[in-house]
């Protein structure tokens, strides 16, 4: 398929499936699920375990292909690109936010932000600028040659933050990345994803945890790897509510 959507979807799934195995034995982790993610938005995912939150999470990252269905990246769709183009697309448009932080613990605070922009071409010296205007931005100027073995795990999400927006990407993905920190630290990490989403990037925030959901504009349920429910901000608390149902 091909072609171009709304420039402000920066996301959208279209009629996405996921589909393990094959016959008898062959599980869905998504069906037929359809989502869209402007930019400026930050949308939570909340579902119990094994309702298809990271599988759709990795699926509109590109890191796993959909069974059928469609994945459009600020008006992209996956389907036409090679595996080179949709690796250059995640460097480039795409920031992980991971609850393991995933940081390359041989590389200093500001060399495991600035890979991803070195992968792609950067000068050094214009990826070091880059990489200390993000880790500025999460307040961490002071820690850029530290390892990641000398932050405390606040600090390493932060440097994870900092590694997903640097090059102003446009869509954020995190996946329950409040999970390893205390709350302190978790509500510090979650306003500085609501701050980068607010400056104009699109997220999907995957969480179990309401008052974490609650700082998003639109909730979205999951059930069996099904949209079975969504609200808006001013609908949160109802929808909240009702998702213990």
């Amino acid at each position: 398929m091909t072609g171009r959507l709304d420039a402000a979807v920066v996301l959208q799934l279209i009629g996405v499936t996921q589909q393990y195995g094959n016959g008898a034995t062959s599980v869905s982790a998504l069906s037929g699920v359809d989502l869209q993610v402007h930019e400026g938005e930050l949308v939570a995912i909340m579902g119990a375990s094994g309702s298809g939150k990271s599988t759709l999470l990795s699926v509109a990252g590109g890191l796993q292909q959909p069974t059928t269905g469609e994945v459009v990246i600020e008006g992209s769709f996956l389907s036409d690109q090679s595996p080179a183009q949709i690796a250059q697309l995640r460097r480039r448009s795409l920031g992980f936010v991971f609850q393991d932080f995933n940081l390359i613990p041989t590389l200093t605070a500001i060399e495991n932000v600035t890979l991803p922009l070195e992968l792609d071409g950067f000068r050094s010296r214009v990826a070091r600028r880059a990489g200390r205007d993000a880790l500025a931005s999460v307040g961490l100027e002071d820690k850029l040659d530290a390892y990641p073995d000398d932050l405390s795990g606040g600090q390493q999400q932060r440097v994870a933050i900092a590694r997903a927006v640097v090059g102003g990407r446009r869509l954020i993905l995190a996946d329950e990345p409040t999970g390893a920190l205390d709350s302190v630290t978790g509500e510090m990490v979650l306003r500085m994803l609501r701050a980068r989403v607010d400056a104009g990037a699109a997220g999907i925030l995957v969480t179990h945890e309401a008052r974490h959901a609650a700082v998003a504009d639109r909730i979205v349920f999951l059930r069996d790897g099904r949209i079975v429910d969504e609200s808006r901000r001013d609908g949160a608390e109802a929808l909240l509510a009702g998702g213990s149902r």
